[in-house]
This record gives C-alpha cells, sequence and structure tokens, in this order.
C-alpha cells in the first residue's frame, strides 16, 4: 500500500530524470501502484505545462505512446524551479506545502537527489534548514550512487545526510539491487532447503562474479577517467552481489536483518592482497566484428591515462561458512559481451572411481551459474553420459528463464522507487555497510599498480587467467 504523497525530483531535467525515473513512475502509476504528484525541480526557468512537454517526449523516446505520455505527464507532473539556496529552497518548501493543501494531502514527501554527487550536500543542507527533512507525514530522501568516491568522502558525505535525516528516512540507491533476479537471490537460497543444505564451504569451491560490458566509456570520459572500474562498479554492485551471496539467513524478512546479515559479511571480508589483484585498460581491438579505439585513443581521455577499465579480484569471506573458499570478482569495459553472471562451482566427489576409467572420460565440477543480465535465469550443470559411448561424460544443464515464464520483468527502477514509496528499505544500502565497503578497497585505491592492456573484445588481461581467475571465461555465458 502506497500513501498519497509528493514525489520531489531534485534534478528533474537531467538524463537519469529522463531516461531512468520518469519512465519508472509512469509504468509505478500506470498500473496503479501508486498515485503520487510528482514535483520536478530544475535550476531553469519553465512551467508545468512546459516541463510536461519536455517530459512527454522523454517518455515517447522510451517506448511509451504519445498520447498516454502526455495524458499521464498533464496528471502528475508539476514543475518548480530553484536554485542553490535557502531562499529558493524556501519558496521550493511553500510550493510543497500549496500543493498538499491544493490536492488534500496529508504532508508525505519523497526528495529524490537526480543530481551530480558534488551537488548532494549542499541540497541535503538546504533541505534542513528550510524544514523540509522533517514534515507532517513521512519524509524520505533517496541519494544515488556514487556516495563518495573514497573512505573518506563516504565519512563526508554520511555526516551531511545525518546532520539532516535518520538513517530510517534515507534511501541509498544501488540499482543492481533492484534487479528482479538479484532480489530473487535471498528467495532462491532461503526457500529452496536443496541448495541452501550445500551453500558453504564443504560442497562449493569458489564463487565467482562477473559483470561484463561490451561497450565503451561513451561520453563519460570526464567522469569515468576520475573513476575507473574499482569505484565505478567493484565497490558497489559486484560487492552487493557477493555480500547476498554470501549472507547469512535473518530471522525474519525484515529489512533492517537482512541489512545487518550484509553489513556482516562485508566487514568480514579479508584485507585483499595486491598479488590477488588485476587492473587492466582496454586497447584497440573488435567488437561483434567493429574495430574499436582503445581506452586512451578515447575523446575526452589522456593520451596517458592510466585509469583502470578492468578489474579482477580474488578475496576471501572469513566466516564459518566460507573459511577458504575464494571469491574471485571481475568487470571491465569492451569485453565480448554484456553479461553479469554469478557462478558456484561445487566440489569434486570425495572419491571419484570415473577418474580411473580409459578413453579420457572427464568429470566436470557440478556449477550453478545465476544470470542476472541479459537472459535472467538460473542454470545448473551436471554430468551425464553420452550416449554409444562406454565411458565419455558430458556436461548438460537444467535451465530457467525468466522470459520462458514471465512477461516483460519490471526496471529496476521502478522496483527500487515503489519500494520508496512503500518505506521499504530493503534493497537499500546502509550507511555502515558503504563505510565498511569503502574501508575494503580503500588500499587499492591508495596503491594500484599500472593497468595492463588487454585487446578489446577480449575478456581481459591475460594475467588474470595466469593468476587469480578459477574457472577461466569459457563458462561465461553458458
Amino acid at each position: 500500500m502506497v500513501d498519497p504523497h509528493v514525489f520531489v525530483i531534485l534534478g528533474g531535467t537531467g538524463d537519469l530524470a529522463a531516461r531512468k525515473l520518469l519512465p519508472s513512475l509512469y509504468r509505478i502509476t500506470d498500473n496503479g501502484s501508486a498515485y503520487p504528484v510528482i514535483l520536478a525541480v530544475g535550476s531553469r526557468p519553465n512551467s508545468d505545462d512546459g516541463y510536461q512537454r519536455w517530459a512527454a517526449t522523454a517518455l515517447v523516446r522510451a517506448g511509451i505512446g504519445a498520447d498516454d505520455a502526455a495524458t499521464w505527464a498533464r496528471q502528475h507532473l508539476l514543475y518548480e524551479q530553484v536554485a542553490r539556496d535557502a531562499a529558493s529552497f524556501a519558496g521550493l518548501r511553500k510550493r510543497i506545502e500549496q500543493v498538499e493543501s491544493d490536492r488534500g494531502l496529508p504532508g508525505n514527501r519523497a526528495f529524490y537527489l537526480a543530481l551530480p554527487p558534488a551537488a548532494f550536500a549542499p541540497n541535503i543542507d538546504n533541505l534542513r534548514d528550510c524544514g523540509l527533512n522533517d514534515g507532517p507525514g513521512w519524509t524520505r530522501l533517496v541519494v544515488e550512487k556514487p556516495i563518495g568516491t573514497d573512505l573518506e568522502s563516504a565519512r563526508s558525505l554520511n555526516e551531511t545526510v545525518r546532520g539532516a535525516f535518520a538513517e530510517s528516512q534515507v534511501y541509498r540507491i544501488d540499482h543492481y539491487l533492484g534487479k528482479e533476479t538479484v532480489q530473487n537471490l535471498l528467495n532462491f537460497r532461503f526457500t529452496n532447503p536443496m541448495f541452501e543444505s550445500l551453500w558453504n564451504r564443504d560442497r562449493i569451491e569458489s564463487v565467482e562474479i562477473v559483470v561484463a560490458e561490451d561497450l565503451g566509456i561513451g561520453s563519460r570520459a570526464g567522469y569515468y577517467d576520475k573513476s575507473g572500474a574499482l569505484r565505478d562498479m567493484v565497490q558497489n554492485h559486484l560487492t552487493q552481489l557477493l555480500a547476498l551471496i554470501a549472507m547469512e539467513p535473518p530471522n525474519s524478512f525484515d529489512a533492517e536483518r537482512i541489512r545487518n546479515e550484509k553489513v556482516k559479511v562485508v566487514e568480514a571480508i579479508a584485507p585483499i592482497q595486491l598479488e590477488n589483484v588485476v587492473f587492466g585498460q582496454y586497447g584497440p581491438g573488435s567488437i561483434n566484428g567493429e574495430a574499436v579505439v582503445g581506452y586512451c585513443e578515447e575523446e575526452g581521455v589522456a593520451p596517458d591515462s592510466t585509469t583502470p577499465t578492468f578489474v579482477g579480484i580474488k578475496t576471501y569471506v572469513n566466516t564459518w561458512r566460507w573459511e577458504g573458499v575464494p571469491f574471485v570478482l571481475r568487470t571491465g569495459k569492451r569485453l565480448p559481451k554484456r553479461l553479469t553472471q554469478i557462478a558456484l562451482t561445487f566440489r569434486e566427489p570425495a572419491l571419484c572411481f570415473f577418474h580411473g576409467v580409459p578413453d579420457g572420460c572427464e568429470v566436470a565440477n557440478n556449477m550453478l551459474l545465476i544470470t542476472l543480465q541479459p537472459d535472467e535465469g538460473f542454470s545448473l550443470g551436471f554430468n551425464v553420459k553420452s550416449p554409444d559411448t562406454d565411458t565419455k561424460l558430458d556436461a548438460q544443464a537444467l535451465r530457467f528463464s525468466y522470459s520462458d515464464v514471465y512477461r516483460r520483468l519490471p526496471d529496476a527502477y521502478q522496483t527500487l522507487l515503489l519500494d520508496v514509496m512503500k518505506g521499504d528499505q530493503t534493497l537499500f544500502v546502509r550507511a555502515d555497510e558503504v563505510e565498511a565497503s569503502w574501508k575494503l578497497y580503500q588500499p587499492l585505491l591508495d596503491h594500484h599498480p599500472a593497468p595492463h592492456i588487454y585487446a578489446a573484445g577480449t575478456w581481459g588481461p591475460a594475467e588474470l587467467e595466469q593468476g587469480i581467475a578459477l574457472c577461466g571465461s569459457e563458462w561465461m555465458g553458458r
């Protein structure tokens, strides 16, 4: 159940609002899940009508019919021009109160910071100073990633947030946690005893998590060259996936108890040794038969840039369940295909008499593949005897694909925005988890070596396979 409220988008004319937030809000309200008034805030002069036309155009680009987009925009969208000063935010408060009075709303408010990270703290301070951090109903603050660029900046931002909002009001959004298959990890583990009973160091030999992108940096050179793969992907997305895979079962399906268990995992990750880390940077190569330039040839990138576009890490989770089991994280740009996948490789049988059979009989490890994109689903690999042979074994798989069973999956932002409206913090990151994650990776930010060059269209530097990779890359996309 969603309470009537005003949903305020600070940065309502930006790219994030146009591409993600407005289409997601349309789908939430179009199916009757919620009926908020959406107040877009921007620094440029505009009217309600003008913004509604702009938003309708953005919705059409997202695949929504022109008539439906225009009707929805007129019904739900308002616009307020606000500068970055206390007086303008006082005007924003008056507009919100006027909208609530005109429409009989109870004073519930959500504020989404769809802004550059440098603007987070000033806007939070302005919300506090004009009294919008606490209203007659509930008040919620949504903060986009990145939450800081290192441990010090993350702590500083968290202090700013704590100075204005209680932790129960704050929703730090990582869109990976809104993906249907990520949400299903908890259900998959804890409602299927056949898997949960195997989910430990006695049965699992290794865990690998890959987030691969076939695209380069596009027009993001200004951001990416200061960030790199470690900040952009590992500290947040991959660490979130690791936490969900490795966490202990909470004693109830409660947001705080689930988040408690995730924090315990991040705090239990062993200090990462440099010899267990490989940094890479894509050079010229070919993606799907098309020649592409190397990272340092991209527009806006310095020719001598050492920013890594690939990171491979092997680490361990020092808990009773996972002691001694290697976790390998890898992510990179300009890899052969777009893929987010988790591979859990099970141990070989303690005694396997097939190893002594002649004619090359090979027993493959059972492997559970959890695919988060692009073809969401699960695949469990097992061995079968090949027909018409005495000893040859083949690796086959039991597969489940969401697209075969369900219609279109909701967009991650759609799921997360609806959770904000409901007040469900389960899929949002808590302050202590953010800081624990930055603390883990800060030594690599401080002392990482120069990246190895890998050809675009390959699975990363050769040094990865020679050093820390476990399964290699042949399993990806299986």
